[in-house]
């Protein structure tokens, strides 16, 4: 039961991981400057190298013979679960750095607690991909500020986000009944009392970005039953197509 509860865990991960690095590869060749389409690129397949390996773990672990690029390829979008946020549109520049620093920066408890995981390879993930994550999150922060602190434009735009996106953290950090007992095995920590944390530290950023959180709260989940917006389905037409058109191709 653990291990098949493990393998959807990091199924969540790793999906959330390759939508995001999806979302952001579509802003080549037309992000703002050249070095901003460079670095989201970087970003982008930093991205897609972690969701690989959490991918490749989750095979491996539930055991049915199925590698990262079958459970990439080869899924429809209600076995994905990946969180909502992830799957959100870039919209504008400012939208896309806001999606960003919100999932960096879930991105960096969730990975610094999964380095104490009892599971060596899911440790060893953690540990490599938070060195990746920590560079990440220092890049958004700094466009954050950037935008949040200078025009008046600039500012409208990233509040606009801000009110966009800010529904869909309702899940992040959610662990299901069959997850706490990978708690309960030490295979995980209890991710769900870093939500505060989490908490705590964006609402303190925004003040100081002179942003606020919108009235209506976080209230949108179902990542984990496969429950996605309508953006999803999109994505996967578009990254899917090659595969599903010529199955087991080879080049």
């Amino acid at each position: 039961m653990s291990t098949q509860v493990l393998a959807e865990f990091l199924l969540h991960v790793g999906d959330s991981q390759l939508i995001l690095s999806h979302r952001l590869a579509e802003w080549c060749g037309h992000a703002p400057e050249l070095e901003l389409d460079i670095a989201l690129a970087n970003i982008g397949l930093d991205l897609l190298g972690q969701a690989r390996t959490a991918l490749s773990l989750a095979g491996q672990i539930e055991g049915l013979g199925r590698d990262e690029d079958q459970l990439a390829y080869f899924r429809t979008e209600r076995e994905y679960r990946n969180l909502l946020l992830a799957e959100q549109p870039n919209g504008d520049f400012a939208q896309t750095i806001v999606r960003q620093w919100l999932m960096d920066h879930y991105h960096a408890l969730l990975l610094a607690a999964l380095t104490n995981s009892s599971h060596a390879d899911v440790s060893a993930f953690a540990l490599k991909s938070l060195k990746e994550v920590k560079y990440h999150l220092r890049f958004s922060t700094t466009w954050m500020e950037r935008l949040s602190l200078g025009t008046s434009e600039a500012h409208e735009k990233t509040q606009q986000g801000v009110n966009q996106l800010w529904r869909f953290t309702q899940e992040l950090f959610q662990l299901s009944t069959a997850e706490m007992q990978l708690v309960d095995a030490g295979l995980i920590p209890n991710l769900e009392i870093l939500k505060d944390q989490w908490l705590e530290t964006v609402q303190s950023e925004l003040a100081r970005m002179q942003l606020s959180l919108p009235e209506t709260g976080a209230y949108r989940s179902g990542a984990k039953q496969g429950l996605h917006t309508e953006h999803l389905g999109y994505i996967l037409a578009e990254m899917q197509y090659i595969q599903r058109s010529y199955p087991n191709m080879a080049w």
